[in-house]
């Protein structure tokens, strides 16, 4: 029998997509594509499609809980993202969670609205979001309409997500990486990244016509990924850069809609850890 090659965990957090585009559905293929063993704790049930969400049924924070001790009780996984938490009951569970145990990579996107306009965080909750739940990640990662909420300030310019990137850094503690993709009049997809010491401009050409449906829960589980493979942070956000631009211009078109291809492969390699 030939030596099977170990794979390491990783956990996402979130919703679930009926549709397949995004949620804990966009993020276990993106886990199987880096070669990452994919485990779920199911925050929400959706009825939607590209097109809208129909539905929402979010899971009791009792059950969210078990399917996060069920993982790491035999698959502890080297990294995790979060995704939709839709409830103060539900972000709850996460902060008890993980904080104070061992610092293990947590990936906050702080999924709000979705592309279609449905709100996916109940405005209750945001605060405690803030106020405990970003302080004990490692990275967060925003678009520029989730970094005005968190800001308090219109996301214009490249030169407002470098403040907003610094902003959150200074008031949460954690990286930021701030996702431009929504500004206006760009011919590039410019985001922001910064840990405290260190920023990036990451850039990647503005693909038009190409529903975005996906794309952060795609990117911040790609660097959820990456993490998982050993790589560290700065490497993760960049390597998942050019994975989401590959996603994105090598997308799929299924009944008229285009759709990520998540299996576009991956450029460059972290080394595994034993």
């Amino acid at each position: 029998m030939s030596k099977q090659q170990k794979l390491p965990v990783a956990l996402t957090i979130a919703g679930s997509d009926s549709g397949g585009g995004a949620g804990v559905q966009a993020d276990l293929k993106t886990f199987a594509a880096l070669g990452v063993h994919g485990t779920s704790a199911i925050t929400c049930i959706t009825a939607q499609n590209p097109k809208e969400i129909r539905g929402l049924q979010a899971s009791r924070s009792p059950i969210v809980r078990q399917q996060i001790e069920a993982v790491f009780a035999e698959l502890p996984p080297r990294a995790v993202k979060t995704g939709m938490l839709f409830s103060r009951g539900i972000i709850r569970v996460v902060i008890n969670f993980f904080k104070g145990r061992q610092r293990l990579p947590l990936i906050v996107d702080p999924v709000m609205v979705a592309t279609s306009g449905a709100r996916l965080l109940k405005p209750s909750a945001l605060k405690l979001l803030q106020r405990e739940l970003l302080p004990i990640a490692t990275l967060v990662t925003p678009n520029a309409d989730e970094t005005e909420i968190l800001t308090r300030r219109k996301m214009r310019t490249v030169e407002d997500l470098r403040w907003a990137a610094r902003e959150i850094k200074s008031q949460y503690g954690c990286a930021a990486l701030i996702k431009g993709g929504h500004l206006e009049g760009l011919r590039e997809a410019i985001d922001i990244f910064y840990d405290g010491k260190i920023e990036l401009l990451l850039s990647a050409p503005f693909i038009p016509g190409v529903s975005t449906h996906g794309t952060g829960c795609t990117y911040s589980a790609a660097i959820a990924g990456y993490l998982a493979l050993g790589c560290d942070l700065l490497h993760a956000v960049e390597l998942s850069k050019n994975y989401i631009a590959q996603a994105i211009a090598q997308c799929h078109m299924v009944e008229g809609y285009p759709v990520l291809n998540h299996l576009c492969g991956r450029e460059g390699r972290c080394p595994q850890r034993p």
